[in-house]
């Protein structure tokens, strides 16, 4: 089988050039290599100007619109392989990755999509906790990640992470990435729309904890900067997980989960009970963030209506009023 590597990259080339060199490394040669470059990145386009490639078959595509699903994207258009096996441009995968992806598709002809394990660099630490649980959504809507903790055999699974995914083309057929993700760098639960929908589709989706990339989280140049708090980016990743579950779920499971989502949420998502706990630690912050949380659940409801052209009174009227019962918590004073 023939493998392609796709590789969004934006403003880092020394990450990319440490992900070129793994690359290199592979015990199965890559065939066809994409990286996709905004238009505008001059420093990208200096490195790759200057780079190297030593039998690494490089193709370079070039895009105008900001956002990982559009670069993703404009790289499916021009895919060649059996496989396309996707990375970020901070990662390292391991000398195997490639032999092992490729032969999970070999062993299963139902497999769809094949995602691993990404070991993240700290400084000079290595998260190096074990969770057994990975990539599971349950029945009312809480999504179960730990893909860079997993461990145990390979197993099936419900969502890949984006550093680490791997699909059969044959499987993949016109399938694209979700356009309609909110952000305009990294539109956090892109990937779990795309492999949500191979499941609908009847593939199985394997993790493997094997197949294994270094992950060296570097910085973003958009609104979202991981570990510090901003409104848009916060509304966005609600808006695309609400937006990604509704159209996965059935009718009542819709309305099950937006129950549990207002009410109790997560500590990403919050509802109300995770806005109690953590309100007398965060005080406003924590109101902000409630705001933010229901604006996207409400941001993320309209869209799914207006791709299925229809409107839901019930499930509206409790958006809204949450969305007005967040306006209030706004103004409460912290506590600390």
């Amino acid at each position: 089988m023939r493998n392609t590597v796709l590789i969004p990259t934006y403003r880092r080339p020394l990450d990319l050039h440490r992900c070129l060199l793994a690359l290199q490394a592979q015990t199965k040669p890559v065939d066809q290599l994409i990286v996709v470059v905004r238009d505008t990145d001059t420093e990208t386009w200096q490195f790759l100007g200057e780079f190297h490639p030593h039998h690494l078959p490089l193709q370079v595509v070039t895009v105008t619109q900001p956002g990982v699903v559009a670069a993703l994207n404009a790289g499916l258009a021009v895919i060649e392989g059996d496989i396309v096996s996707i990375t970020d441009d901070d990662a390292a995968p391991h000398p195997d990755w490639l032999e092992k992806i490729t032969a999970h598709f070999q062993s299963d002809g139902c497999i769809g999509g094949v995602g691993g394990r990404d070991w993240i660099h700290q400084g000079n630490s290595i998260e190096d906790g074990e969770r057994s649980i990975v990539g599971r959504l349950q029945w009312f809507g809480r999504v179960i990640g730990n893909h860079h903790l997993g461990v145990g055999a390979p197993r099936e699974v419900d969502v890949l992470k984006g550093v680490n995914m791997s699909f059969r083309q044959a499987a993949r057929g016109k399938l694209c990435f979700d356009e309609r993700m909110l952000g305009t760098g990294a539109q956090v639960h892109f990937e779990m729309a795309f492999t949500l929908a191979l499941k609908r589709n009847g593939w199985k989706i394997i993790y493997d904890p094997s197949v294994a990339v270094d992950h060296y989280p570097a910085q973003r140049f958009d609104e979202d900067q991981r570990q510090h708090f901003n409104e848009v980016a916060y509304t966005n990743l609600v808006h695309n997980e609400t937006l990604v579950l509704l159209e996965h779920f059935s009718p009542l499971r819709q309305i099950v989960f937006l129950v549990w989502a207002v009410l109790v949420g997560t500590r990403d998502s919050l509802g109300l009970l995770q806005w109690l706990r953590f309100l007398p630690s965060q005080g406003r912050l924590v109101n902000k963030k409630m705001l933010a949380s229901l604006c996207g659940r409400w941001q993320g409801w309209q869209t799914n209506q207006l791709r299925q052209g229809k409107v839901n009174k019930e499930q509206g009227i409790g958006l809204k009023l949450s969305f007005y019962i967040a306006l209030f918590l706004n103004f409460i004073p912290p506590t600390t």
